[in-house]
């Protein structure tokens, strides 16, 4: 009988955790995504962002939903993510290769870019300028609509522009890669 109880209190117990396993968060109802730039498509990734992408629902962006003058997360839900894989220029300052979260505060004329290296942070709430990297300033540029929040790459010659996209703006960060130079001595 005491064998009984005990198998009875196991088996139980491995239901009782099957059914706390399967109990799932409910889905975020913002999607996140990454975006790459490489060099080419055989080789290893030279940056890596990993964001949130909120969507427009029709309303107006800017101004409106993201608030013109004020701290942004450049995303949504969890603050956007960039890794350097190795030395870059961001925007004419120079950032040495590892992870940051990408803040910006949005402006009619000029947007404020900033490279922060305070980690694992929710949105922009536990922001401190105390860790920034970097900080830029870039004019937005007006195109055609766009629902979704979307950051890209595109190479212009020896600059590659991180875009940031969403409703008519875009913002192009010029990121410049560092090569290590090696210098061949002969003997």
């Amino acid at each position: 009988m005491k064998k009984l109880k005990t198998y009875l209190v196991l088996v139980l117990l491995v239901y009782v955790t099957e059914i706390i396993a399967q109990a799932h968060q409910k889905m975020d109802k913002i999607p996140h995504d990454i975006s790459y730039y490489r060099e080419s498509m055989v080789t290893p990734p030279v940056v890596k962002v990993i964001y949130g992408r909120p969507q427009k629902n029709g309303k107006q962006v800017f101004g409106n939903t993201v608030a013109y003058n004020k701290l942004w997360r450049t995303g949504a839900n969890e603050a956007t993510e960039i890794k350097f894989y190795q030395d870059v220029v961001f925007g004419g300052v120079n950032v040495v290769a590892g992870t940051y979260v990408l803040y910006t505060i949005p402006g009619e004329k000029k947007w404020e870019i900033i490279l922060s290296s305070n980690l694992d942070v929710l949105g922009a709430f536990q922001y401190n300028p105390i860790f920034d990297i970097a900080r830029i300033k870039i004019a937005p540029n007006k195109a055609e609509e766009m629902e979704v929040f979307s950051i890209n790459f595109r190479e212009n010659s020896d600059v590659i522009q991180m875009i940031l996209g969403w409703d008519t703006i875009r913002v192009k960060i010029p990121l410049e890669l560092k090569r290590n130079e090696t210098v061949i001595v002969k003997n």
